[in-house]
């Protein structure tokens, strides 16, 4: 935490825009000019409004608020936010390759589990790192009188792969948990002239509270329970990932959705009779305006859900967009070539989550249908222009055709930076919400 956001992270930040010691760029050509430095602040400021509130605090502005920076805001901008507005910033491209690398072995300390083999990556990865740091094109540049860009936190980047083996993953040992529990614990110095006690008797109701949440779980935890009521929804057999959350009304849709919901039916249940299917839909349809990922996950907004959330959601300052999602598909690899074999293969797609609907379907005997909800998805996807070869941040600039899916198809709730006539997608949950295709034998 202190060594990598508080120190070697924040160095280099000021390295890019010319405030660290005093000191020059040399024989480099990483220093952005003020220019620069003022649009990438700008971009990673308004990125707040397009990143989900469940991501985290808004990401300041680089260039121009000194005080707002913590750990936790200056880790999501370096892994997420600075890898897109960074892209193409620098005079020269070994910089930001040089970046990536950093943020590359950095996600590989932060892996919940960490296999033996990766550690040797770890270790590796920041010999190498340390070594194009010190090189005569980047920072130290092989110059004794330069000596200030290499503090000790450089020299303790080497140490990191040995603190893995002897205290295990970064998270088993890292300060964030104990320095959120004593700012949690400012609460409680109530009293000048006995602040320790007063500390004493938050700490010690606190653990009595725990205790009896923890014996009489059953019966009593939703009276102790500090957080807002569960909303009621629908949860149904078939959606055991997720839930429905109020509200809900009726909705008459037009042609142009309805014939897709008719053909999403019948890919699902196999049927070439898509007349007797519309024909068996209600008049009108059921649509929700959110879904909660369970259990206690994100929460995905609806765009469309009114008519009038969009342009709302524009005029307020604090606004933040959870409506974009990653989803997954099965799709024929061979689709555009008639001859061949067809190949099926898991894709992700990415798109903006614009209506939830559910379907009630009766009973359809001539389809030997029994009687069902399905829940569909309207997603307006994403037509993906290119994606970061190393991290998993993906570009696009327009949008493509409405698809409709099941609800179960999506993994989970995205954000997105916009910079220079583009967006990148930025998924936080890495390997943690990634669907698995198993081939129907």
């Amino acid at each position: 935490m202190h060594l990598i956001w508080e120190n070697v992270t924040k160095n280099l930040m000021l390295l890019w825009s010319g405030a660290y010691k005093g000191l020059n760029a040399g024989t480099g050509h990483y220093e952005f000019t003020p220019e620069v430095w003022e649009a990438i602040g700008k971009a990673s400021a308004d990125s707040g409004s397009t990143i989900p509130l469940c991501f985290g605090p808004r990401p300041p502005n680089v260039a121009s608020e000194k005080s707002s920076w913590t750990a936790d805001s200056r880790s999501f901008w370096t892994l997420f936010v600075g890898p897109v507005v960074l892209r193409d910033r620098f005079a020269d491209k070994k910089y930001y390759d040089h970046f990536v690398d950093f943020v590359r072995i950095i996600q590989m300390c932060l892996q919940f589990d960490i296999p033996v083999s990766d550690v040797a990556k770890i270790r590796t990865g920041f010999i190498e790192w340390v070594k194009k740091y010190e090189e005569y094109v980047l920072y130290y540049q092989h110059d004794p009188s330069r000596l200030s860009a290499c503090p000790l936190t450089i020299h303790a980047l080497l140490h990191i792969a040995d603190s893995i083996v002897i205290a295990g993953p970064v998270w088993a040992s890292w300060a964030f948990p104990m320095e959120r529990y004593c700012g949690s614990l400012q609460h409680a110095f109530k009293s000048r002239r006995f602040p320790f006690a007063a500390a004493n008797r938050y700490v010690l109701d606190c653990a009595c509270l725990s205790h009896i949440r923890i014996a009489y779980a059953s019966s009593i935890r939703d009276q102790l329970t500090l957080n807002a009521p569960e909303l009621g929804g629908y949860h149904g057999a078939l959606y055991e990932n997720c839930a429905l959350l109020p509200s809900s009304h009726e909705r008459i849709f037009g042609r142009g959705i309805l014939d897709k919901i008719v053909g999403a039916l019948c890919t699902r249940f196999s049927l070439a009779a898509p007349a007797i299917v519309r024909n068996a839909l209600p008049h009108a349809l059921q649509e929700w305006e959110r879904i909660r990922f369970l259990p206690e996950g994100d929460i995905v907004s609806a765009a469309a859900y009114r008519s009038h959330v969009d342009s709302v959601a524009n005029t307020r300052p604090d606004a933040r967009n959870n409506t974009f999602v990653r989803y997954e598909q099965i799709v024929d690899l061979n689709s555009r070539f008639r001859n061949l074999p067809s190949v099926w293969a898991q894709k992700p797609f990415f798109g903006q989550l614009m209506h939830i609907i559910a379907v009630d379907i009766p009973d359809i005997p001539s389809l030997n249908i029994p009687s069902t909800r399905v829940v569909l998805a309207a997603i307006r996807s994403c037509k993906v222009t290119s994606s970061h070869e190393i991290l998993d941040i993906h570009y696009y600039s327009e949008y493509g055709p409405l698809d409709l899916v099941d609800l179960t198809t999506i993994q989970c709730i995205v954000g997105r930076v916009y910079d220079r006539g583009q967006w990148g997608i930025i998924d936080r949950s890495g390997s943690l919400n990634r669907a698995m295709y198993i081939e129907d034998e």
